[in-house]
């Protein structure tokens, strides 16, 4: 498997989940703004959408959408146990955390990232955020460590990258407690640690 991936963004959660899955991947930087990867490809011919993750597969197909991404990354992988089995409610948790992340906390943190947003639409989104991080809060204040049933999967990976996204967009994370505790948690698997280091984000 290859990675298509920009440091730091959402595919750094695919990224965690190759690492725990122990097995040999490549990965690949993209220049979202002009289309091309690390090695000077046109990205769009890799993938249309133009944006990432992208994940290209052993016999030359290429999966995209975060989500899918993820949950193909698991179910490839049994063995690593980063998914319920399919068909369990577990499995439909897991899938409606995934969904709720992407659809809902990814998507709120997105004018904290747009160029030329103002301020005022910034405060505004950091308020939006703040609205899911309380959910987040109130989910983990059974004093479980992971998201479905308490076993870390796709689902904490994807939670991991985006709510780290605090610190860099002007969120205090210690308004939330529990959250931070899980991130720090999310932080200091090898995986993570490995994923981020790989991306530069960590030495």
């Amino acid at each position: 498997m290859k990675l298509y991936y920009k440091p730091g963004a959402c595919p750094l959660a695919s990224h965690i989940a190759l690492h725990e899955t122990g097995r040999p991947f490549e990965i690949e930087a993209v220049d979202t703004a002009a289309g091309q990867t690390e090695s000077g490809a046109d990205y769009h011919t890799i993938n249309p959408k133009g944006y990432v993750p992208a994940l290209g597969l052993d016999d030359g197909s290429v999966l995209t959408e975060g989500a899918a991404v993820l949950q193909y990354i698991a179910d490839s992988h049994p063995e690593a146990a980063l998914a319920p089995v399919a068909g369990t409610l577990a499995r439909a948790r897991m899938q409606e955390q995934l969904n709720w992340i992407g659809t809902e906390l990814h998507k709120a943190f997105g004018p904290l990232f747009r160029e030329g947003t103002s301020e005022a639409d910034k405060d505004a989104a950091r308020t939006a955020v703040a609205g899911k991080f309380d959910l987040i809060e109130v989910q983990l204040q059974d004093g479980r460590e992971w998201l479905v049933s308490n076993q870390f999967s796709v689902a904490d990976a994807y939670l991991f990258v985006v709510a780290n996204w605090a610190n860099f967009t002007g969120i205090d994370l210690s308004r939330w407690p529990r959250l931070a505790a899980f991130v720090s948690r999310s932080a200091a698997r090898p995986s993570a640690r490995a994923a981020m280091r790989a991306e530069g984000l960590i030495q």
